[in-house]
C-alpha cells in the first residue's frame, strides 16, 4: 500500500511537470486570446517562438493592441525587430499613438528611430506636445561695451523624419546661444537689446537654426536679460595698465643704458686722468735732463714757477666765494 501510494505521488507530479512543460512550450491561452481579438497566429508559430528565444506573451499582447487600434502589423517583421535588439512595446505604443494623432508614421520609419538609440514614443508625444528648452545663461557684449546676460526658452517639437542622423538637444542650445551673442554683438547700444529683446528672437528665428536637427523649433522667447560688466573700460584700463608698464620697462632700460654710458665714461676719465699723472710724474726727470744737457736755465724754471703761481692765483679767484649764514656771520662777530 505504501509503495503503491508512493508511485502514485510521483505518477502525480511527474504529470504536473509534463503539463507545465506542455503549456509552456505550447500557450494555449495566448493562443485563445490572440484567436478570440481578431489576431491570426497559429500554436506552432507559438511554441517556435519560445525555440527562437522570442517571448510570445510580448508578441500577442502588442498585436492584440495594434488589431485593436486598427493597425496592421506584420508578425514576422514585429519579430525581427525584437531580435534586433528593438523596443517592441514602445514601436506599437508609438504606431497607435501617431495613428490617432493623424501623423504619417509607418513601421519601418518606427523601427528604425527605435533601432537608432531614440525613444521613438517619446518622440512622437513631443511631436503632439512641444517641450521647452531652457538655455544656459548666456554672455555677450554690445558695440558700446555693455556686457549682458540673456536666458532665453527654446520651444521645440520633434521632427519624426530627421530623428534619424539629426542632431539633438545640445546642438539646438548651442545653436541658440550663438545667436544670441551674434545679435547682441551687432547691437549698437545695449540700451536698444534692453527696450526691444524681441530683436534678438527674431534674428535667432530667421537663422534656420533647426536644420539638421531631430527637432523643429517654434519659438525662441527671451526668458531674463541682465547687465554684466563694463568690458570696454576693463579692457581700457588694462589696456592701459599694459601701456604704463611697457613705459616704464623702456625707461628703466633707457635708465640703465645711462648708468651703464656714465660708467663707461668715468672709468674713462679715471683712465685718462691714471694717463695724466703719469705723463705729470715724468716732467721733473725731463726738467732734469734738460738742465743736464744745457736746455732749460734756471731762470727759465723760475719764470715757470712764476707762471704756476699766477695760473694757481687765477683759478682761485675765479671760484665763486660760498656765502655763510646768517648765524655763522652772528658767531664770528661774537
Amino acid at each position: 500500500m505504501d509503495s503503491q501510494t508512493g508511485i502514485l505521488i510521483i505518477i502525480g507530479i511527474g504529470s504536473i511537470f509534463g503539463l507545465w512543460i506542455i503549456f509552456y512550450f505550447i500557450p494555449i491561452g495566448l493562443w485563445f486570446n490572440a484567436l478570440v481579438s481578431g489576431v491570426n497566429i497559429s500554436l506552432l508559430q507559438l511554441i517556435l517562438m519560445r525555440w527562437r528565444k522570442v517571448p510570445p506573451q510580448i508578441m500577442v499582447r502588442n498585436l492584440i493592441a495594434a488589431k485593436k487600434a486598427g493597425l496592421t502589423i506584420n508578425r514576422n517583421e514585429l519579430e525581427a525587430h525584437f531580435l534586433a535588439g528593438g523596443r517592441v512595446n514602445s514601436v506599437i505604443n508609438a504606431l497607435i499613438s501617431a495613428d490617432k494623432a493623424n501623423m504619417n508614421l509607418d513601421f519601418k520609419t518606427a523601427t528604425a528611430i527605435d533601432l537608432a538609440g531614440r525613444d521613438v514614443f517619446q518622440a512622437v508625444q513631443m511631436s503632439v506636445n512641444p517641450k521647452v528648452i531652457d538655455t544656459p545663461p548666456v554672455a555677450a557684449v554690445a558695440k558700446d561695451g555693455i556686457q549682458l546676460v540673456a536666458k532665453a526658452r527654446v520651444t521645440v517639437r520633434a521632427n519624426i523624419k530627421q530623428l534619424v542622423g539629426g542632431a539633438g538637444e545640445e546642438t539646438i542650445l548651442a545653436r541658440v546661444g550663438e545667436g544670441i551673442v551674434t545679435s547682441i554683438g551687432s547691437a549698437n547700444s545695449h540700451k536698444s537689446v534692453l527696450e526691444n529683446p524681441d530683436s534678438i528672437s527674431k534674428l535667432v528665428l530667421a537663422k534656420g537654426l533647426d536644420s539638421g536637427t531631430a527637432f523643429e523649433i517654434l519659438s525662441i522667447d527671451i526668458a531674463d536679460i541682465d547687465v554684466g560688466k563694463n568690458i570696454g573700460a576693463q579692457l581700457q584700463m588694462d589696456q592701459a595698465n599694459a601701456d604704463k608698464n611697457i613705459a616704464q620697462a623702456k625707461a628703466e632700460e633707457r635708465r640703465a643704458m645711462a648708468v651703464a654710458y656714465e660708467q663707461e665714461m668715468k672709468a674713462k676719465a679715471q683712465e685718462a686722468r691714471a694717463k695724466v699723472i703719469e705723463a705729470e710724474t715724468e716732467i721733473p726727470l725731463a726738467m732734469a735732463e734738460a738742465f743736464r744737457n744745457g736746455n732749460l736755465g734756471i731762470m727759465d724754471y723760475y719764470k715757470l714757477q712764476n707762471i704756476k703761481a699766477d695760473t694757481e692765483m687765477r683759478e682761485s679767484i675765479a671760484k665763486p666765494v660760498e656765502r655763510k649764514k646768517p648765524h655763522e656771520d652772528k658767531d664770528l662777530l661774537k
